[in-house]
């Protein structure tokens, strides 16, 4: 089950603004830069983010419903800040969990399983 969307709400207006602060440099980190479907608007989200090769894999610790996900599914991609470097993505592609999972590191695994995310998205490098 994802987290509840009583912590998104929380996280929205207090834990994100303070994520952004560390987020686009901090390792396993990235800030998410999305335009919004409905309004346009510029949108920055702080979310664990882990490369592998070309590809970016992020855990999808509120599900598949997120709206900064369905914003990127609509634009076919982002970008993100990540070490200090704009990088663009395109390609949204929901994982497999088992694909996923396989490659977050142990201990975010571990958390992982103990908060039972079972969704992954994937994008690519432009």
């Amino acid at each position: 089950m994802p987290i509840p969307k009583s912590v998104a709400s929380f996280n929205r207006f207090v834990t994100n603004p303070l994520g952004r602060l560390v987020a686009g440099w901090a390792p396993g980190f990235a800030i998410i830069r999305h335009r919004g479907r409905k309004t346009g608007k510029t949108y920055s989200t702080p979310i664990n983010i882990f490369k592998v090769e070309d590809r970016f894999v992020i855990a999808l610790t509120y599900g598949s419903n997120a709206d900064w996900l369905k914003n990127v599914f609509a634009a076919g991609g982002c970008t993100i800040k990540n070490r200090n470097k704009e990088i663009d993505l395109v390609g949204p592609t929901l994982v497999a969990t088992s694909a996923g999972m396989s490659i977050m590191p142990l201990p975010v695994r571990v958390i992982l399983r103990a908060a039972n995310v079972t969704e992954f998205v994937e994008l690519r490098k432009v």
